[in-house]
């Protein structure tokens, strides 16, 4: 990966009159695991929404691999090399899960996987080898017995895995994360977690998240909002031990660890 990975400075958003983030600087390194996190209303999401271009800043820059992206927008990600999911999923109930995955090796294939559906011409060849990548993709994540089942019909964790796993098909090089490990069990976000910290041979991976158990056993580095600015940055062992955290975010529940 060329330049310093991923990085957000002096971000400020406003809406209205409410700032929303306040010159916030951050950097997601090459092949490390960045969580953001924040009580509700620190600024998370709309950090987030700004990493994927749905939001612009009123000030600051974004920059990826050195170069500045003044007008990121969602559609430009994958051609990028970025990867997101978000916490609504975003599964198209009427595909099956595989072509839902396919979905997300649309920027790789020659044709791309919606002129495929409008009856562009593609070739066996390339057809074969991205359904070949889409299960490879759910055989990393254990979900692959799955593939011809629709996504409404399916556990919310296996729907969970199947987003991410359309997300990992385009093998991007950083992989955003909006909140991965909701409404997942004690059991599947250990799992998760594993997984997570299975990708940095291969990707950086930045993840929006508010479980504590997840963030500090999967994040080499931590950023922490409250009300729309860093309060502490550094490993989740500094963070733990930070009081300006302990009384913004964390509280007893550090108390309770040490």
């Amino acid at each position: 990966m060329q330049g310093s990975g991923f990085e957000l400075r002096g971000v400020t958003v406003r809406f209205g009159g409410l700032t929303a983030l306040s010159d916030v600087t951050l950097t997601a390194p090459p092949r490390e695991v960045l969580g953001v996190i924040g009580p509700n209303g620190a600024g998370k999401t709309t950090l987030f929404n700004v990493a994927c271009g749905f939001v612009r800043p009123d000030a600051g820059t974004i920059t990826w691999r050195g170069d500045d992206l003044p007008r990121l927008r969602p559609h430009d990600l994958a051609g990028l090399g970025i990867a997101r999911t978000l916490q609504g999923l975003g599964l198209f109930d009427k595909m099956t899960v595989l072509d839902n995955v396919l979905v997300g090796a649309d920027h790789v294939s020659r044709a791309g996987f919606w002129a495929g559906l409008l009856g562009a011409r593609r070739s066996a060849r390339d057809e074969s080898a991205l359904r070949d990548r889409a299960r490879a993709a759910l055989d990393e994540l254990g979900v692959a017995s799955y593939a011809g089942r629709y996504p409404a019909s399916l556990p919310y964790a296996v729907r969970k895995k199947v987003a991410l796993a359309r997300a990992l098909v385009g093998e991007p090089e950083l992989l955003l994360l909006d909140e991965p490990a909701s409404g997942l069990s004690d059991e599947e976000m250990a799992d998760l977690g594993e997984r997570l910290r299975g990708l940095t041979d291969r990707m950086s991976v930045m993840l929006v998240e508010h479980h504590m158990d997840l963030v500090m056993s999967v994040c080499d580095h931590l950023v922490v909002l409250d009300f729309g600015k860093v309060i502490a940055t550094g490993t989740p062992a500094d963070v733990r031990d930070d009081p300006a955290v302990r009384a913004a975010y964390l509280g007893e529940a550090v108390e309770s660890e040490a």
